[in-house]
């Protein structure tokens, strides 16, 4: 059997990483598209790629490839989405998968005609120890699970010279901060737990209303990229702070923000029982911590004896640490067996979770813009709208 021939769209940091795990997977990686060709081409020399395409669309459409990965801005991926899908292809879609709800449905509808599959990159549901908390869940030994809460912190735009495209609204859509990294606290809070969100209010705040450094700098470096460029007024926030209710009865809160000083990726989740309580913290992504009314403990990253569906995640040894990457691998993993007709592996995440967060998102700016409670829809309707309710 052929390895999969595969096109990434977009050059930057995380279009790095899927070229990087597409390679872990023994797929052949034909090359790379990015804004200009001439971006293309250095891109490609520098990731040793065979070529670089002369722009997206060709990159979404070429006849060899069998998967594209899109991770290009937000507001070109719902188009190159469907052009792929169209031509027959396979897609990997970053996150956000659309700046709106029914824009993303649009791509659940696309890819269910054509009978491809869009994967979403919620990598961190891909850390064995969170596998084992959602197990824990499952198996009732947190009994009724009744809060919710914690936070995802970064500080890589703390300052008015940091900048990217993110900031700009028409580039990255009207929610950044929550769009961006909340949407993967909220997928991981209701992947681990089963519940899912159905009404909120939120708060959301431009602590730096206007930036002028240099636009193309690169993400999350958490370094200033100078003083130069023009200051522009930003209209996307840098934090919000979002209060929920579940469809089991829970109640939850969260924090989010990317001008924290000091938290690089810090995305912590707690589960609170009525017998035990989990909390799994993504810089710590080796231990997971479980307590219980007698004692606390730190549960070691271990396959002899994590649940079996945590395990099959657990990559190397014990005491060898994984990662993001290994995460992501492991993602990749997990798409490309479906591709190639493999049963699709328990907790994929596909189009649907892509539509699924961006209810989400649309709700927290809904409810950000009002007082009063927002409902979040469950069901894929197609609709992007949301319903106020009464406090």
């Amino acid at each position: 059997m052929r390895p999969l021939r595969i096109a990434v769209v977009g050059a930057g940091f995380i279009g790095k990483v899927h070229v990087r795990a597409a390679r872990s997977n023994g797929a052949e990686v034909l090359g790379v598209a990015a804004s200009t060709p001439e971006r293309g081409e250095l891109a490609a020399r520098r990731l040793g790629l065979p070529e670089s395409f002369p722009s997206a669309m060709d990159a979404a459409t070429d006849p060899r490839v069998d998967v594209v990965h899109v991770c290009t801005p937000n507001h070109l991926h719902v188009e190159l989405t469907l052009a792929a899908l169209a031509a027959g292809k396979h897609v990997i879609c970053e996150k956000p998968v659309a700046t709106s709800a029914a824009e993303a449905f649009r791509m659940v509808a696309a890819a269910e005609r054509a009978g491809r599959i869009v994967a979403v990159p919620f990598v961190y549901r891909f850390h064995p120890l969170v596998r084992h908390a959602r197990a824990l869940v499952a198996n009732g030994e947190l009994g009724d699970v009744w809060l919710l809460h914690g936070s995802y912190l970064q500080d890589w735009l703390l300052r008015p010279t940091d900048t990217n495209w993110r900031v700009d609204d028409q580039l990255g859509g009207p929610s950044r901060a929550f769009a961006d990294i909340g949407s993967h606290w909220c997928d991981l809070a209701e992947f681990v737990t089963g519940h899912r969100i159905v009404r909120l209010n939120a708060t959301r705040r431009t602590t730096v209303p206007h930036r002028g450094g240099q636009p193309g700098a690169a993400s999350f470096t958490g370094a200033s990229p100078g003083t130069g460029g023009a200051r522009e007024v930003i209209r996307t926030e840098d934090a919000a702070v979002v209060s929920f209710e579940t469809d089991r009865a829970a109640i939850g809160s969260v924090v989010i923000s990317e001008v924290s000083a000091g938290r690089k990726n810090r995305l912590w989740l707690e589960v609170d029982g009525s017998r035990a309580s989990v909390a799994f913290d993504q810089e710590q992504p080796e231990t997971l911590w479980i307590g219980r009314p007698e004692y606390a403990q730190q549960l070691a990253r271990d396959p002899a004896t994590l649940a079996p569906g945590a395990a099959r995640y657990a990559n190397v040894p014990a005491g060898h640490p994984q990662g993001y990457q290994d995460c992501f691998n492991s993602f990749v993993r997990d798409v490309y067996d479906a591709v190639r007709g493999d049963e699709v592996a328990d907790g994929l995440p596909t189009a649907d979770d892509g539509w699924r967060s961006a209810t989400v998102v649309d709700a927290v700016l809904a409810a950000a813009s009002q007082p009063g409670w927002t409902a979040v829809p469950l069901a894929t309707t197609g609709s992007a709208s949301t319903t106020r309710e009464q406090s």
